[in-house]
């Protein structure tokens, strides 16, 4: 499908709005927003079938924002989402958009206390995002006043119908005056109730329909990395990997001249690419690349449109890209004319749930694969200082630091074979050696086990059943990799494998067990 809109600056948006839309790393709209937003901004009522992850949040929440009254913060838009998780994620890049307009938005669900909630309206908002459920209760209790709102937005309308949410909606709908209201629906299917919904409340209402490519990638091995350290995770990476040819893809331009500035910094051959480069110099970078005097180059996506060069080896998400669709335009930059490819993603632990919507939605499998070990890094690093001394000793212009060599040797009383392994152990580990994650180093649990304290236990029935249930599910691990569970009467011991901690640890943090919010944390060594 053609679009018209190539980029945000061709919509008519405030400096203020594409200040945040650049902050926030899009460099173009995805079809939805292409074709949501001038409809939205015109005033139109808005149908649009799309599933999650094609970037629909910020096709009504662009205009949405945009069309917001300057002044005292009242609430002016209402948005409707089936679950809470829906809520705070939608919340969350609302505040992205509204940013420079000061624009405030609260999530409004239930599970949360509603005497926090109350406090925040009672502060002033202009945009409320919340579950049918819960708002129902603050329009009841007087404390949520629909009167000025001019936006509503049904979001997942197929789910909320799924989840008996339909009654409360139009309940909803009732508390909001028609006559200069604008209804923005958005449902990966539509069944015949929406539609019913969507023809008694909405105006004559423009469709917006997004079908999914159907795009394979069969050659390609799809791997992805967790870590909180992205940079030292990729060089390690880097370092370890036999790679040839490789694009880095970074979500900003910003980030595109800081990742390449700190790989060169590190004596990697990098350069950037994106859309603030004249032509001439986009031109100087990819002749580099093109003829191997550069092996890595990093780019947003705009930026890589248009590269055709068959023999990349291997293609990096630095940043997860924010649909699946990018997600498979990117990585199909590797394993072309028949060879093999590999398609790397780094991800942080809070986005593992967008890694794995990109995975469904995209019809793929990304497996985990863990970050190389120390003992793998020094191996590899072996392997390399071998050659580069064998290059050095060739060139024989190191004289001046034989007076080095032999005052250490004659003052410490140690043989030269020595000082060279102590010299090159300073220069591949530092002087103290390497070392892994500070947090995970003395928690007492087994060898390879991170020990994790948990602030629940038998006064809140907690069974070992129960711990292995959230973990797996929540986190996405093994039952049977989980170690030693100690249940006490008010807290608990759990032994998790080191490469899963990290992930434990966020996932579980601040989450709930049996209906109790439950704090995770590294476990301090036991008392011998």
């Amino acid at each position: 499908m053609k679009k018209d809109i190539q980029s945000f600056g061709s919509i008519a948006l405030s400096k203020k709005l594409l200040a945040a839309v650049n902050d926030m790393g899009f460099e173009e709209p995805s079809p939805i927003q292409a074709q949501t937003i001038p409809l939205v901004l015109e005033g139109h009522d808005v149908i649009g079938q799309a599933q999650t992850g094609t970037g629909k949040t910020a096709a009504f929440g662009i205009p949405t924002i945009e069309l917001l009254p300057e002044g005292k913060p009242r609430l002016t838009a209402l948005v409707l989402t089936p679950t809470r998780e829906l809520a705070i994620q939608t919340a969350e890049e609302l505040n992205k958009i509204g940013r420079h307009k000061r624009v405030r938005t609260l999530p409004i669900y239930g599970g949360q206390a509603i005497d926090r909630q109350i406090r925040a309206l009672k502060n002033g908002v202009h945009i409320v995002v919340g579950t049918p459920g819960r708002l129902i209760d603050h329009i009841h209790r007087g404390t949520i006043q629909l009167a000025h709102v001019r936006t509503l937005v049904l979001d997942e309308a197929d789910e909320m119908l799924d989840m008996g949410f339909i009654d409360d909606i139009e309940e909803i709908l009732s508390n909001i005056r028609t006559e200069d209201r604008q209804t923005l629906l958005f449902s990966a299917t539509m069944p015949a109730p929406i539609e019913k919904l969507a023809a008694r409340y909405m105006k004559h209402p423009k469709k917006v329909a997004i079908s999914r490519e159907n795009l394979t990638v069969p050659l390609i091995t799809q791997v992805y990395y967790e870590t909180r350290e992205k940079f030292e995770s990729l060089c390690r990476v880097l370092d370890v990997e036999e790679t040839g040819k490789l694009i880095i893809f970074c979500r900003t331009k910003r980030g595109v001249d800081d990742l390449t500035a700190s790989l060169q910094s590190r004596g990697y051959l990098a350069g950037g690419l994106h859309g603030d480069l004249s032509q001439s110099q986009r031109d100087r970078v990819m002749k580099k690349f093109r003829e191997g005097r550069m092996d890595t180059l990093i780019a947003t996506d705009v930026a890589a449109r248009g590269i055709d060069i068959d023999d990349i080896t291997h293609v990096i998400n630095y940043d997860i890209p924010q649909d699946h669709e990018s997600y498979v335009h990117r990585i199909g930059r590797t394993g072309r004319a028949g060879r093999k490819g590999v398609a790397m993603t780094f991800i942080e632990p809070r986005e593992y749930r967008q890694l794995r919507t990109i995975e469904k939605l995209a019809k793929t499998k990304i497996v985990r694969r863990p970050l190389p070990s120390a003992t793998e890094l020094l191996e590899r690093q072996k392997e390399l200082i071998k050659e580069r001394l064998g290059k050095v000793l060739q060139q024989n212009k190191y004289a001046e630091y034989h007076a080095i060599v032999s005052d250490i040797s004659i003052e410490g009383d140690y043989n030269y074979a020595d000082v060279a392994a102590a010299a090159l152990k300073l220069a591949l580990e530092g002087v103290n050696g390497p070392s892994g994650d500070a947090r995970f180093a003395d928690t007492g649990g087994a060898p390879g086990m991170v020990r994790l304290f948990l602030n629940v236990g038998r006064a809140q029935k907690i069974r070992p059943q129960d711990i292995v249930s959230a973990f797996s599910s929540e986190a996405d691990i093994p039952g049977d990799v989980i170690g030693v569970i100690n249940i006490y009467e008010k807290f608990t011991f759990v032994e998790v494998p080191e490469d899963l901690a990290e992930r434990v640890l966020s996932v579980m943090h601040r989450n709930t067990m049996k209906g109790y919010k439950v704090n995770v944390e590294p476990a301090k060594k036991k008392d011998e």
